[in-house]
């Protein structure tokens, strides 16, 4: 009993990391595009629950955890308000650089927390250990809040172009997997996260992508 209270400590504590960093990139990004202090607070709320939500309706866990424990819901409103005074506003612009490693971070941060997360969930809910269910459900909750945020942006998703994304998302989950009923769950979850947030990080300092396609358009 003692061992599964930790472990939904722990659950909880990744699900505020998860939801913090979300909603900062989320607000983050609003601030950027100039939104007045009700789009700053619908995107960083967005972002930092847009995830679990897709992940809740997918297992078939309605209505969504973020309805039935505000708790999230609040976080992303609080983080999203402190992110829009003048204070945090000027030192996240003091330095372009600083707007920047601030977006990866905690865009980092929310993607390997929320896919690990994702996991657990779709464990918690399947009698069936489908690796196909659990690698989807958890880039699915990893990159849903961010796709959300970027489209009420008009930006084109990170998923998409951005620095090696859903493939850190991909591997981070394949691993967490397989570790799963190796090293146990806190473990799995731990190096899955921590793989995907350093994979972002790399793949951002060395500029790593996958191939694009380059169509030849007529004049």
């Amino acid at each position: 009993m003692s061992s599964l209270y930790s472990l939904e400590n722990i659950v909880f504590a990744l699900e505020i990391i998860g939801t913090i960093a979300f909603a900062i990139s989320g607000a983050t990004l609003g601030l950027e595009k100039g939104m007045d202090l009700m789009g700053i607070t619908i995107l960083g709320l967005t972002t930092g629950v847009g995830g679990g939500i897709i992940r809740d309706i997918i297992i078939g866990q309605t209505p969504p955890l973020t309805f039935r424990d505000p708790t999230y819901l609040i976080i992303s409103v609080v983080v999203s308000v402190i992110v829009f005074t003048p204070p945090v506003r000027r030192w996240i612009f003091s330095d372009s650089m600083l707007y920047e490693w601030l977006m990866l971070i905690m865009d980092s941060v929310g993607l390997g927390v929320f896919t690990v997360l994702g996991i657990k969930s779709a464990y918690t809910v399947s009698s069936i250990h489908g690796v196909i269910l659990f690698t989807f459900v958890g880039m699915l909750t990893g990159v849903g809040g961010g796709v959300l945020r970027d489209m009420m942006a008009g930006n084109r998703p990170y998923i998409f172009v951005k620095h090696f994304y859903a493939s850190a998302s991909l591997i981070g989950a394949l691993t967490c997997i397989a570790l799963w009923d190796r090293v146990g769950t806190v473990l799995a979850m731990g190096i899955g996260a921590g793989l995907i947030v350093l994979l972002r990080l790399l793949a951002a300092h060395y500029h790593w992508s996958l191939p694009k396609a380059n169509i030849p358009r007529d004049n």
